[in-house]
């Protein structure tokens, strides 16, 4: 038996595949991670905005299971945890011929679904008309049995378009840009059918929910933004002496060396000056690689294992040259009926100094209804939402603040990918504006900056727990090779970290047969 370690090489380098790299480095396996981008990361990104570095990906994890904080005490960051201002978020209404209004978003609910249809709160958004009808839900025939999986039309059902429309659409597109329809019950409410068939009305289920959910933010952050935990995670990577490449594409896997053309587009020699793996001397005694990963700085790596962890297109591509039986694996839209998936997302950072923020007129942020005259979907006032950066953006100037803005919802036209910087500058402001009641003058801008997110395919769409499992399968029967990421897990760290250890799992368990 050698006692070299395993190689595994981890394609993507996203937190799904920094995980994985830090969970089988941990145990002795000689981790190479590579990225196609020039930083690590992948969603949780950051940039430096008129001298303040803010994030420009996912700015928050979801609390729920605990895996996220795990991670994050194993590598040494628990005093970093913040939790963000519980001043709550708004709901903008903007409907094409009827006056603006923003107004608070209720509070007693869950994804927008209220537990008191008659609240003041919830009949300020929905008016009487709409809360009478929501209350329906209470005094018509009770559901026996839960069983409902189009979280939309039980919406509808039970509590009337406008609840819909107005509160829950808002929510679902901003948590998961996705409309209502496409969410599947049982993922993005937990537990709803079973409270329904105990109760019999859905706001009495939601607020059986509430009452048993555990006390506390249901999302958290780190001070100086998420992507602290990506810094963590390759130094931990440093520490165990894995190998970092960024800025390099893997252009294809094979198990046989002559199944990649050396001389083909982007596989050439490269001048990074650094020997390909398969050119270096095999250690006395060491088995014959099975996994070649050609990468387009001309290297070729010889792995034992392998995991990848890119994005749904570039891990299909690759799986496609596995093999007849990954070539047709499932995706959304391969069945009537499936969710359509979510549009790309443009998110939009501006700084600037402006003193009328500084009440945060509209708490944390807002939500824009569907149907809205405004292009954006959703605005985040980062600097009320997130103390760190309120005390970062004051070191700049008394009245700084830091707005995000994100565009691009569901079954709606693209309205920003052609614009100009100045000009999307121009609607953002605009629609932030309106939102937050406040006149923002141009001339009080700092900074700006744009980046955009390809739409993934949200834990609790419909049809993509049978998707993923199906894939999960296909590619279980390759021996040495293991799938992780949002495209499989959902979106969100609290479902991307666990899937992420659990693919590690399975290589680790494959390393010590071999």
């Amino acid at each position: 038996m050698s006692l070299e370690p395993k190689r595994l090489v981890v394609i993507g380098g996203g937190v799904a595949g920094l995980v994985g790299a830090v969970d089988c480095a941990k145990v002795g396996i000689s981790v190479t991670v590579v990225d196609a981008q020039e930083s690590f990361g992948g969603a949780l990104a950051a940039a430096e905005v008129a001298g303040l570095r803010v994030d420009v990906g996912a700015e928050s994890f979801a609390t729920r299971g605990g895996s996220v904080a795990e991670l994050i005490e194993q590598l040494g960051l628990t005093d970093r945890v913040v939790r963000p201002n519980r001043a709550g978020a708004w709901l903008h209404v903007a409907k094409p011929g009827q006056p603006q209004r923003s107004v608070p978003l209720p509070k007693a609910g869950l994804l927008g679904i209220p537990t008191n249809p008659l609240a003041d709160d919830v009949r300020r958004v929905i008016g009487w008309k709409g809360a009478l009808r929501a209350y329906l839900d209470r005094i018509r025939p009770p559901l026996t049995i839960g069983t409902e999986h189009n979280l939309g039309a039980l919406v509808r059902k039970r509590m009337g378009a406008a609840v819909h429309d107005l509160l829950v659409a808002p929510v679902t597109s901003g948590v998961y840009s996705a409309v209502p329809d496409d969410l599947d019950v049982d993922r993005a409410a937990p537990g709803l059918n079973a409270a329904l068939t105990r109760t019999g009305a859905l706001s009495l289920a939601v607020a059986a929910l509430r009452e048993n959910a555990p006390a506390g933010a249901a999302v958290g952050g780190l001070d100086g933004g998420m992507t602290v935990l990506v810094d963590g995670l390759t130094a931990e990577l440093e520490r165990w002496g894995s190998t970092l490449i960024t800025g390099v594409a893997v252009t294809a896997i094979s198990r046989n060396p002559f199944d990649i053309d050396l001389d083909g587009p982007g596989v050439g020699v490269g001048d990074a000056g650094l020997p390909r793996m398969s050119e270096r001397p095999a250690a006395a005694g060491a088995s014959k690689a099975p996994w070649y990963v050609a990468l387009t700085d001309g290297r070729v790596l010889e792995a034992d294992l392998v995991l990848i962890a890119t994005p749904e297109q570039p891990a299909r591509n690759l799986l496609a040259d596995v093999g007849p039986a990954l070539r047709d694996l499932p995706a959304a839209g391969d069945d009537a009926g499936d969710p359509v998936l979510p549009a790309p997302i443009e998110l939009v950072t501006i700084v600037l100094d402006e003193p009328a923020l500084d009440a945060a007129p509209r708490g944390s942020g807002l939500l824009v209804a569907p149907g809205s005259t405004l292009h954006a979907k959703a605005l985040t006032h980062a600097t009320a939402k997130w103390a760190w950066l309120a005390d970062r953006a004051k070191e700049q100037g008394e009245h700084r603040h830091v707005v995000r803005l994100s565009f691009g919802r569901q079954g709606e036209a693209d309205a920003t990918s052609a614009l100009t910087d100045d000009e999307l500058l121009s609607t953002a402001l605009h629609d932030a504006s309106a939102m937050l009641g406040v006149q923002l003058d141009p001339g009080s801008v700092r900074g700006f900056h744009r980046i955009s997110w390809t739409g993934t395919q949200p834990t609790a769409a419909r049809g993509q727990r049978e998707r993923s499992t199906a894939i999960r399968e296909a590619v279980a029967e390759v021996p040495d090779l293991a799938v992780t990421g949002a495209w499989l897990s959902g979106t969100g760290l609290a479902s991307v970290v666990p899937d992420a250890h659990e693919a590690a799992a399975r290589l680790r368990h494959q390393a010590l047969q071999r």
